[in-house]
């Protein structure tokens, strides 16, 4: 791609979330989710594999729908209360409505069916934008608004989306799928918990942003797509295979690793607010989750490559991709646990 067309849409992608970020009123709100829309549609596409161009069109089409449903609940409460500011968001209906709509934002349960199949034909670098950056605007606009929402139904949308998370992951041999599931999960124990301490939910995508780029950067760095093809990754680079295993480990939510701090305060916090049972469903969730992650760990290190490869070797190749991103977000998706403590300072 044309590094000044690069550069128009990646700084549209900032200009889209910083709108959303900065604004208090649904109109301008809404016109950072489709900024943001349209500035990621051609970087899906840029490929031109009909996979791909597929995943663009079905991201577009819910994209477009949940912008739509935005629109539509923002203008019935703004006719019903008169104005169109986020946080008098007095209507119950347009509020869930609103909720709905955000939620097939993010890719939460029931309104996940989206993510899988999109992240499925995207470009690994593509799928991490699409695993991060554009997460961003919609739970900035749930956490702004989450006074207005039933907790019921904050409460209902993470428990549904850690357990299909889980689920969905089990049965799956295609790398991107699963960290599509994975961020499902993730975004189920964001949700979880905003109701009662936001700053727990900016803590979970924090660390989740990080363990998610490391393990994007891993698989692309190895050229890995599928479960299978992760058997040949320790011919390429031992150290790589071995600090991979434990970031997948560290998204699972293993102690003494980064992705342990927010599900241990997460659930600390569902105790506090009385809420055990809840609790205890997130935890056996997180078990289920942990199953495909150990699965993939399985598949790294304990077997080799069942195929005959004819061309020529991976481990052979020059990649020309920048080591000092993948170095960073790898030191930090497996060792910020110690300093809990001062993170927690430093987030409240």
């Amino acid at each position: 791609m044309n590094p000044y067309v690069l550069t128009t849409l990646l700084s549209s992608l900032g200009l889209g979330t910083t709108l959303t970020f900065a604004s208090s009123h649904w109109l301008l709100a809404w016109m950072g989710l489709e900024i943001n829309t349209l500035a990621i549609v051609p970087l899906m596409a840029q490929h031109h594999h009909p996979r791909a161009v597929e995943a663009t069109t079905k991201y577009f089409l819910t994209q477009a729908t949940a912008a739509a449903v935005i629109l539509f609940a923002s203008t019935t409460n703004a006719w019903i209360t008169g104005e169109w500011d986020m946080t008098n968001m007095s209507n119950p209906i347009a509020a869930a409505i609103i909720l709905a709509a955000l939620a097939l934002k993010i890719g939460l349960a029931p309104m996940h069916f989206w993510m899988p199949e999109v992240l499925q034909g995207l470009d690994l670098l593509t799928g991490l934008i699409l695993s991060t950056w554009q997460k961003l605007a919609p739970l900035a606009l749930i956490v702004q608004t989450a006074q207005a929402f039933d907790p019921l139904l904050l409460t209902t949308l993470g428990l549904m989306s850690t357990l299909v998370g889980g689920w969905g992951g089990l049965n799956q041999t295609q790398l991107r799928k699963i960290l599509a599931y994975s961020s499902i999960a993730h975004m189920g124990w964001m949700i979880i918990v905003l109701q009662h301490a936001p700053q727990l939910t900016l803590l979970a995508l924090l660390t989740y942003i990080l363990m998610t780029s490391a393990a994007f950067l891993t698989l692309k760095l190895s050229y890995a797509t599928k479960v299978g093809t992760l058997a040949t990754t320790w011919s390429k680079s031992p150290l790589l295979t071995a600090t991979t295993a434990l970031v997948l480990l560290s998204l699972g939510g293993l102690p003494p690793l980064t992705g342990f701090m927010p599900k241990w305060l997460i659930l600390q916090e569902l105790a506090k607010q009385d809420l055990p049972l809840t609790a205890t469903v997130m935890a056996l969730a997180a078990l289920i989750s942990l199953y495909f992650y150990l699965r993939l760990c399985y598949a790294m290190t304990l077997t080799i490559s069942p195929n005959t490869i004819t061309s020529t070797t991976p481990w052979r190749t020059q990649t020309n991709q920048a080591s000092i991103p993948l170095a960073l977000s790898t030191v930090m998706a497996l060792g910020l646990l110690p300093i809990t403590p001062t993170i927690m300072t430093l987030v409240i």
